[in-house]
């Protein structure tokens, strides 16, 4: 049975994986080349996609998906911070731009329905790219961020109302109130209803779901929900994507939501090159080839009016002036539902075919230059600071700046160091309660819903979500731990997960539980510092080495783990009764120990000498940091200091060395007992 579709997606997939290598090799974003992959495959190019109609719908699910997993990422609470900025900046930013493109396209000769019409299509801004590029560099919460998802939601929401306008402008028009009023009711309506459901219907749901511990079950139901609330938008006259955003919004008080994003990210990945491709399709190369320097000249004054409503918009709002120009050089270009208004237009006779293509070609140019605009917005900005202040204030702004960019990122970086727990069985369960007693920042990952939840209750600080899945591991920062504890029973997702974690940290100390001997060797090859047999007692031989690497002195955790054995594993099970727990553990220089070392008696080769006489700096390189003697604490230590029977020596040097000084002890004190 032949598929026509399926030759269209060969082509595009196809084509767009030797022009981006090829983008990719000159440091050039994706984004583009899906643009010029549209151009050379679509109808005015080299024609090889008859299916177009098809493509553009693939195009649709990309924007979904990509609008879905906007909305996981963002929260209702998010959502709610910035209503402000959603009805007042984005109206001055619309609005703004719609009364400047009249005044220009009024005097260029365009009649007054179309100079409105032609501002309402340069109002709108890409969603898709936007977003896109805000998400992978992070940058969603910061406040260009913020400020651009609000114009925006406020964009997908003003072109309903634009598409009702249009036909008025043309003449076409009925009692376009009353139709108005009726979608508002239907949009309150939907709103309810999202309401009702992200509060009661979709937590049981997909606990549920989870509980049926069916990874393609979970999936579906992720699909289903954004599906489906994007139909319900659709069927009231709003966006697909503002449904889709919707749907994520939904999502996003679970508890599940991380997982979510994990899962439908590769679905986007796919449908959203689909989008970038079918914009590239429409444009006529001839037309653009031969108006070249007319369309550049058009595309260079779009950009400028945008950018200055949205600088004027954001200033307004008392944002700072390197904000407004971030977020200028951010929602410059001319967006996706444009391209649906302007079909609208042209069946209304308010746009004209050669308006029609000059404005498909400044869309695409100003698509393909948001890349590099946005990628470097924040160095335009400083730049153009700088370069209109005096010398001086400019000083100050750079200290200002270079301070601010400073605490950005020690805010960044707040989990850091840490450790990483991976299954929260009794394992890891024992792992999180004593790095809770000794003060060492963790995390956990665990899959199964019950133990998270039960997880959650006890406020453990723990993520539901797939440990193997990259996304997960970044979002608690696994990249940035100093030990990862993986305490999983299944060997097969034991070493998938040790080979993702080796893909994004050559330093993360990664110590394994298995239950059999035989796997050491194979796990150790995967990347594994550390494995033990589950034979072992592996809760204590797990944390014994956690805390190694924390660099705390080896005498301490022996006295740790005694302690825990002297109270019948007691501190394992009662996490209230912080009393038992030992002295106040210390971390140490890497490469280095602090350790302690009694001094018997009979042990002549040290005492009655002292500190320089014992040989312990000159010999052993190691050094005496404290003495305890008797009940007392002897930390000013002299060269001429004596060492005294029964003596407690704190000592620091290299593991080596100190167990070097060890032997030479005991061997004397073995060599006197024989």
């Amino acid at each position: 049975m032949e598929l026509p579709l399926l030759q269209e997606v060969v082509i595009i997939l196809g084509l767009s994986v030797l022009i981006i290598l090829i983008f990719q090799r000159f440091k050039m974003p994706s984004i583009l080349g899906f643009l010029i992959t549209g151009m050379i495959a679509g109808p005015n190019g080299l024609s090889l996609i008859s299916a177009s109609h098809e493509v553009e719908i693939l195009s649709e699910i990309g924007v979904i998906f990509l609008l879905f997993i906007i909305g996981i990422e963002f929260s209702i609470k998010a959502l709610v911070k910035v209503k402000k900025t959603v009805l007042l900046g984005g109206f001055l930013q619309v609005g703004g731009t719609i009364a400047l493109t009249f005044v220009i396209a009024n005097l260029m000769g365009l009649t007054p329905p179309q100079a409105i019409f032609m501002g309402f299509l340069i109002a709108l801004s890409s969603t898709a790219i936007v977003l896109k590029m805000l998400q992978e560099k992070g940058q969603m919460a910061t406040p260009q961020g913020r400020i651009a998802l609000a114009i925006l939601i406020f964009q997908d929401v003003i072109v309903v109302p634009m598409i009702l306008i249009t036909p008025l402008l043309a003449g076409n028009g009925g009692n376009v109130w009353i139709t108005v009023l009726v979608l508002l009711g239907k949009f309150a309506g939907v709103i309810g209803l999202l309401f009702l459901l992200a509060r009661y219907v979709v937590p049981s749901l997909l606990l549920k779901v989870v509980k049926a511990k069916s990874r393609e079950l979970f999936i579906l139901t992720l699909v289903v929900i954004c599906f489906a609330t994007a139909w319900l938008t659709s069927s009231v006259g709003l966006s697909l994507a503002l449904g889709a955003f919707f749907a994520g919004l939904i999502i996003s008080e679970s508890d599940y939501s991380h997982q979510a994003t994990a899962s439908i990210l590769p679905f986007r990945e796919i449908f959203i090159s689909f989008f970038f491709v079918s914009i590239g399709m429409l444009l006529d190369l001839n037309y653009f080839i031969n108006n070249f320097l007319v369309l550049i000249l058009f595309t260079i004054g779009v950009i400028l009016l945008k950018a200055l409503v949205i600088m004027l918009t954001v200033l307004i709002m008392r944002f700072p002036l390197r904000t407004a120009f971030i977020s200028a050089f951010t929602l410059f270009q001319v967006g996706e539902f444009s391209f649906l208004l302007s079909t609208i237009g042209i069946r209304n006779s308010v746009l004209t075919q050669e308006v029609y293509q000059n404005f498909l070609a400044i869309s695409i140019l100003t698509m393909g230059l948001t890349p590099f605009l946005a990628g470097y917005s924040e160095r335009i900005a400083d730049w153009l600071i700088r370069a209109g202040l005096p010398h001086k204030v400019r000083k100050r702004l750079i200290n200002f700046h270079n301070r601010e960019k400073h605490l950005k990122v020690e805010e960044s970086h707040k989990l850091r160091d840490h450790l990483v727990i991976i299954g929260f069985g009794t394992s890891g369960h024992n792992v999180a309660r004593t790095a809770k007693k000794a003060n060492i920042p963790y995390v956990i990952i665990e899959l199964d819903p019950d133990i998270f939840g039960k997880a959650r209750a006890e406020g453990c600080p723990i993520v539901y979500g797939d440990a193997a899945d990259e996304m997960i591991l970044q979002h608690i920062h696994a990249q940035d731990a100093r030990v990862i504890v993986i305490a999983i029973s299944d060997p097969v997702a034991t070493k998938k997960i040790i080979s993702v974690l080796r893909l994004i940290t050559e330093t993360a100390h990664i110590i394994v539980r298995t239950r059999h001997i035989s796997e050491i060797d194979e796990i150790l090859k995967l990347g594994a510092d550390e494995v033990i047999p589950e034979e072992f007692e592996t809760s204590i031989q797990i944390f014994t080495r956690v805390l190694s690497r924390y660099l705390i002195p080896q005498d301490k955790i022996q006295s740790f783990v005694s302690h825990i054995r002297a109270y019948n594993y007691e501190l394992l099970y009662d996490s209230g009764n912080d009393d038992q727990v030992p002295p106040h553990l210390q971390l140490n220089i890497p490469d280095m120990v602090i350790a302690t070392l009694p001094v018997q008696r009979g042990v002549n080769r040290i005492v009655g000498k002292t500190i320089v006489e014992s040989g312990l700096k000159d010999k052993f390189n190691v050094t005496v940091l404290a003495i305890r003697r008797q009940n007392r604490y002897l930390t000013t230590i002299s060269p001429q200091m004596i060492i005294e029977t029964d003596d407690m020596l704190y000592l620091f040097g290299s593991p080596d060395k100190i167990a070097e000084v060890n032997r030479y002890l005991v061997l004397e004190h073995i060599d006197r007992s024989v």
